[in-house]
């Protein structure tokens, strides 16, 4: 049996769509639907229900994909146990939010192309919303949002959530210490209505009855830095992505007596039971993420659930 026909069939039943699995093992989609086709025609029965435009497994498609991963399980072990222990041969589709983007996600990719220097990548930098519908659809691999993906075939966990500052110009704003009374009369910065961010402040200044001039929602970190860089107002941002913005002189984290509540983080990610790469990029980035400096570091890591 065409191991390779038994991928294809894994990835459709898995993205539910003959089309999104075709994207995601670069095939065109009629090589895709060859494959499958000659897999049923070796098994003797009809993995696929085609009468109607709604994707469907057939009974015996149902049975087949456990039977589906296992080989490719098997494969993937063999692989592993047999193999050369080289570099990872692998195209991986990423996405991540802006405030990975800005804090950590760069000097990662780096160190992972050093690492492995075969790694093609496609990066996507979205908000948390359109990246777990990537993740769902299969156009994405592997995200780094505010919240876990939520869907069968796909592992999320959770990393070190993200320390929040308010941030100023350091011309402007020199008080050592600020409360955030003292943010009554000032334009606050925020991300996307909705975000958690802007949720969270929003919370914050409720609960310590006090009401900001106007909060503004931008949804791009840079936009927000030349902002505060120009003088507009006082923004909240991750420290590590403030520490990382070395073109912005004037920027300045404020210490605060109220503190922000941190910015959570996870990685979702799609199984892929032929190949170890997946599992092998995700420890690498988890690794990463525990040396950054002036990072905080988890507590016991839990073990990635499938969700």
């Amino acid at each position: 049996m065409n191991l390779r026909f038994v991928e294809a069939f894994y990835w459709v039943a898995s993205l539910k769509s003959v089309t999104r699995a075709a994207e995601k093992l670069f095939l065109t989609q009629s090589a895709m639907s060859s494959r499958i086709a000659a897999l049923e025609e070796e098994l003797g029965v009809l993995l696929l229900d085609r009468r109607d435009k709604h994707f469907k497994l057939t009974v015996a498609g149902s049975r087949f994909l456990t039977y589906a991963k296992r080989m490719l399980e098997l494969q993937r072990q063999l692989k592993v146990e047999m193999g050369s222990g080289g570099p990872l041969e692998v195209s991986m589709r990423l996405g991540a939010i802006e405030s990975v983007l800005h804090s950590w996600l760069i000097p990662w990719v780096e160190q992972l192309r050093k690492d492995n220097p075969l790694l093609e990548l496609e990066l996507t930098v979205e908000s948390t919303p359109v990246l777990l519908d990537q993740i769902r659809r299969g156009t994405l691999d592997a995200v780094f949002a505010a919240l876990p993906a939520s869907a069968d075939g796909i592992r999320s966990q959770a990393v070190t959530p993200m320390e929040m500052v308010f941030v100023g110009n350091s011309k402007i704003h020199r008080k050592r210490r600020y409360a955030l009374s003292d943010f009554v009369d000032t334009d606050i910065l925020t991300f996307q209505r909705g975000s958690q961010p802007h949720v969270y402040l929003l919370d914050t200044f409720r609960n310590a009855q006090v009401e900001p001039r106007r909060v503004h929602t931008v949804s791009s970190i840079s936009a927000m830095v030349q902002l505060v860089q120009g003088g507009f107002g006082v923004a909240t941002l991750p420290r590590l992505a403030v520490e990382r913005m070395l073109a912005f002189p004037d920027l300045r984290a404020l210490a605060c007596d109220t503190v922000l509540k941190p910015l959570p983080i996870h990685v979702s990610y799609r199984e892929d039971p032929s190949s170890p790469a997946m599992d092998a990029i995700v420890r690498s980035a988890l690794d990463f993420i525990d040396v950054i400096p002036a990072t905080p570091k988890r507590g016991s890591r839990r073990k990635p659930t499938a969700t």
